[in-house]
C-alpha cells in the first residue's frame, strides 16, 4: 500500500491470540501530545462497550493512545464487557504513563463474547516497545476480520510550502449499512486545525463517503471513524480547499474499498440519484435500489432486469415521485425515459453493461436540483456462506 508515515503518529500491531492464531490481531496508536482528534460512532442503540468508553473519555480528554483488537466486538456484553474495555485503557495508561481516560478503545469481530483482557494485556508490552511511526501497514492488517485485504491510502499535498501528509486506514466487508461511518476507520494528518474544524470536516467527509455505502444494509453495533491532526507541519489548514479536497479523497478511496472487498462481491456498483426535491431524497432512493435483495442478485447475475430497479424506486419512501418524470440508466444505456420504457433499449445492450465487474445506475427523478451516490455490491452465494460459516 506504501502508506507514509504522519509525524506525530507511530504504531505497532501484535498477535494477542484473541481469536485468531498465527496473525497479529491488536494495534496500538499513539498520537504526540497537542494532537487534535475528532470521531464518529455507530447510532446502533446496541452499540459495544468500547464505543461507551470511547465516548465518555472523549469527552473528557485528548487522546493520546488507540487500542484496537479484531476478532471480537466486546458487544451484547453488558457491564462485564464495558470493564473490560476501561480495563484496557487503563493497562496502556499504566504502562505509558498517561491518564485512563487519554486512551480510546476499539473492537471489531464475534458479537456476545467476553473480552479476553489477560490476553490483551499480556501483549501491551510488546506493543509498546515496537512503536513506530512506519507501523501503518501492520495496522491495516492487524484489523481485518472477514476482509481480504487491507485497506489505506496515503495523500500529500502543499500548503502554504509545508508538505502536508494524510495517511488513513479501514477495515469492513460485512455488516455495512453504516449510519456515521465504517466498521473501523482511523485518519490521520500533521496539519494543524482547531477541535471544532476537524469534527466539521470529519462528518462532512464521512457524509459522502462511508456514509454513503451499504453492502448487506445492517449496520454494526461498533462503528468509530477517527480522525487526528498532530499539527506537526506546522501550517494551519482551517478552511483550506486543497487540503478539504485531499482529505475526501482519503475517505472515498477507504469507504470505496470496502465496498470493493464486500463479502463474496463480484460486482462494484454505484448508484447515482438526481433531480432529486432534496439529498436526503435522493439519499433514500439509491439506498432503496442498493438494499434490494432483488436488484442484488440480479446484479450478481449479470441479468438486465430493470424492473426490479424501477420497483425498487417506485417504493421508495419519498413525499415527491411522480414516475411519469423517472429516467433510469444502466451505464449509457436508457431503460425508463419519462416513466416509459425506452424507444430502442434492446435485452443485449442491458446485458452487456451488467456483465461488467463495475456498474452504474443513474436514476434521474425530474423533482428538483438535489442528487446523492451510493456505492454498494452485488448479493452472492459466497455472501451467504461467509456469513453462515462466520463463528464455525
Amino acid at each position: 500500500m506504501n502508506l507514509q508515515p504522519v509525524p506525530g503518529v507511530r504504531l505497532a500491531a501484535t498477535g494477542a491470540g484473541i481469536r485468531y492464531q498465527g496473525r497479529d490481531d491488536l494495534v496500538l496508536v499513539e498520537l504526540a501530545e497537542g494532537t487534535v482528534s475528532a470521531a464518529i460512532f455507530t447510532q446502533n442503540r446496541f452499540c459495544a462497550a468500547p464505543v461507551i468508553v470511547a465516548r465518555r473519555h472523549l469527552a473528557s480528554s485528548a487522546p493520546r493512545f488507540l487500542l484496537i483488537n479484531s476478532g471480537n466486538a466486546n458487544a451484547g456484553t453488558g457491564r462485564e464487557g464495558e470493564q473490560g474495555a476501561q480495563a484496557s485503557c487503563a493497562a496502556v495508561a499504566q504502562l505509558s504513563g498517561v491518564s485512563t481516560e487519554s486512551v480510546l478503545p476499539f473492537s471489531t469481530g464475534v458479537i456476545g463474547e467476553p473480552l479476553p483482557f489477560e490476553r490483551i494485556e499480556a501483549a501491551l508490552p510488546r506493543l509498546v516497545e515496537s512503536l513506530s511511526d512506519a507501523g501503518w501497514d501492520a495496522a491495516a492488517r492487524a484489523i481485518m476480520t472477514t476482509d481480504t485485504v487491507p485497506k489505506g491510502i496515503s495523500r500529500q499535498v502543499e500548503i502554504d510550502g509545508a508538505r502536508v501528509t494524510i495517511t488513513g486506514i479501514a477495515k469492513g466487508s460485512g455488516m455495512i449499512h453504516p449510519n456515521m461511518a465504517t466498521m473501523l476507520s482511523f485518519i490521520a494528518t500533521d496539519a494543524q486545525i482547531s477541535r471544532a474544524g476537524l469534527q466539521t470536516l470529519l462528518e462532512s467527509c464521512a457524509e459522502t463517503s462511508f456514509n454513503s455505502i451499504t453492502v448487506d444494509g445492517d449496520t454494526s453495533t461498533n462503528d468509530a471513524c477517527v480522525l487526528m491532526a498532530t499539527g506537526a507541519a506546522g501550517v494551519s489548514v482551517e478552511g483550506d480547499p486543497v487540503f478539504r479536497g485531499a482529505l475526501q479523497a482519503v475517505f472515498d478511496h477507504l469507504a470505496q474499498a470496502i465496498v470493493r472487498d464486500a463479502e463474496g462481491a463480484t460486482k462494484f456498483v454505484e448508484i447515482s440519484v438526481s433531480g432529486a426535491a432534496s439529498r436526503a431524497e435522493a439519499k433514500t432512493v439509491a439506498y432503496t435500489v442498493a438494499t434490494s435483495p432483488l436488484v442484488k442478485t440480479a446484479l450478481f447475475a449479470s441479468d438486465p432486469n430493470w424492473g426490479r430497479i424501477l420497483a425498487a424506486v417506485g417504493r421508495a419512501p419519498v413525499t415527491q415521485l411522480d414516475v411519469s418524470r423517472v429516467t433510469i440508466r444502466l451505464g449509457d444505456v436508457t431503460v425508463i425515459e419519462r416513466g416509459e420504457p425506452a424507444t430502442g433499449y434492446s435485452e443485449a445492450a442491458g446485458a452487456e453493461v451488467m456483465a461488467g465487474n463495475e456498474i452504474r445506475i443513474g436514476i434521474v427523478l425530474d423533482q428538483g436540483a438535489a442528487g446523492a451516490t451510493v456505492w454498494t455490491s452485488d448479493l452472492s452465494h459466497e455472501y451467504v456462506r461467509i456469513n453462515a460459516e462466520y463463528r464455525t
